[in-house]
C-alpha cells in the first residue's frame, strides 16, 4: 500500500491559506481540458499525452496532470516512469518533458511498480487538490488533465478545483459498448456543469502503413453518432496505428518518431482546432457548443 505522507506533508497550514494558494496557481493557467471516458480500455491516457505533446509542439506552455490515482500511465507513456517527487521546500517541481511541456503524476510518489494504491476519496480529493495547489506549474496556456474512467472522486475533484474556463474531451471507441457508457460521462460534465468540447472517436478503423487500407475493427462512426445525440460537437478520429502502440511502449511519441501518419495528424488537427475555438474558452459554454453543433 502507498502512503502519502511525504506529499502531504508539503501542504501544511490552514484551510484558508490552500484555498488561497489554489486560486494563485489556477489564476495563472490559461485553459483547462480535462480528458475523460465512460470506460477503460479507449486509450484516453494516450490521448491526453498526445493532445498535450500536440499543444506544445504549437507554441503553447502545457501543463499534464495525470490524475489516475490507482493506474498512472502517463510516466510510462511520456517515458519518465524513472522520475521522483522534488521539492524545493515550498512548492512540488512539475517534471519537465520537453520544451513547453511538464508533467505531474502520482506515479511519482510509487516507490515500486507493484505497490497499489489504497485511498479512500478523502485522501483522493486531498493529493487532487496539492497537485493543483502545491504544484509550482507557473504561467501556462493548458493544464491538461488526464482522468481515470468512469465518474468518481477524480474527475468530479477536478471539475471542482481546476477553476475555469474547463472543457472536457470525452474519449470513446467506435464501438457501442463504449458509446453507451460515454452518454453517462457527458451527464456527470453537464451536472457537474463542466463544459464539454466534445467528442474523441479513439481506434477509429486501422489504416494499414504499408497500403493505407482503412479497416473498421471495432466497428464505424458511433463516436460521431453519439455526439449528435448528445448535442456535442464531434472532435474527430484517431486511427489505431500499432506504431502508437509501440511509441507508448517504449515512452516515446509517434508526433516525434512518424509525424505523417494518421494517427499523429489526427492529434495536431485536434490540438490546433481546441486552440482556436475561441467560442469554447471565451463565451458562454452552453451557447458555444450549440452555436458549434448547429453549425456541423
Amino acid at each position: 500500500m502507498s502512503h502519502p505522507e511525504h506529499l502531504v506533508t508539503i501542504a501544511s497550514g490552514a484551510k484558508e491559506d490552500e484555498d488561497r494558494r489554489l486560486r494563485e496557481r489556477m489564476a495563472r493557467i490559461r485553459r483547462r481540458l480535462v480528458v475523460v471516458s465512460g470506460k477503460g480500455g479507449v486509450g484516453k491516457s494516450t490521448a491526453a499525452a498526445n493532445l498535450a505533446v500536440a499543444l506544445s509542439a504549437h507554441g503553447r506552455r502545457v501543463g499534464l496532470l495525470d490524475a489516475e490515482i490507482h493506474g498512472p500511465s502517463i510516466p510510462k507513456i511520456l517515458g519518465c516512469e524513472g522520475a521522483s517527487l522534488i521539492s524545493d521546500g515550498q512548492s512540488i517541481l512539475p517534471a519537465v518533458v520537453r520544451d513547453r511541456l511538464e508533467r505531474m503524476s502520482v506515479g511519482f510518489l510509487i516507490a515500486n511498480k507493484t505497490d497499489a494504491v489504497i485511498w479512500r476519496g478523502p485522501m483522493k480529493f486531498k493529493v487532487i487538490q496539492q497537485f493543483l495547489s502545491d504544484v509550482a506549474w507557473g504561467d501556462l496556456d493548458y493544464l491538461v488533465v488526464d482522468c481515470p474512467p468512469g465518474t468518481g472522486d477524480e474527475p468530479l475533484s477536478i471539475a471542482q478545483l481546476a477553476g475555469r474556463p474547463a472543457a472536457a474531451v470525452v474519449v470513446t471507441t467506435p464501438q457501442e459498448l463504449a458509446v453507451a457508457e460515454v452518454r453517462r460521462c457527458v451527464s456527470f460534465c453537464r451536472k457537474a456543469e463542466l463544459g464539454i468540447a466534445g467528442v474523441l472517436e479513439n481506434m477509429s478503423g486501422y489504416v494499414c502503413p504499408q497500403c493505407g487500407v482503412h479497416t473498421g475493427l471495432f466497428g464505424a462512426g458511433g463516436g460521431e453518432r453519439l455526439a449528435r445525440e448528445m448535442a456535442v460537437p464531434f472532435l474527430g478520429q484517431i486511427p489505431i496505428d500499432p506504431r502508437l502502440v509501440g511509441c507508448g511502449d517504449a515512452g516515446t511519441c509517434i508526433l516525434d518518431t512518424h509525424p505523417d501518419s494518421p494517427a499523429a495528424q489526427g492529434f495536431v488537427d485536434l490540438a490546433r482546432n481546441l486552440d482556436r475555438w475561441q467560442d469554447l474558452w471565451h463565451g458562454s459554454p452552453d451557447e458555444a457548443f450549440v452555436s458549434e453543433t448547429e453549425q456541423r
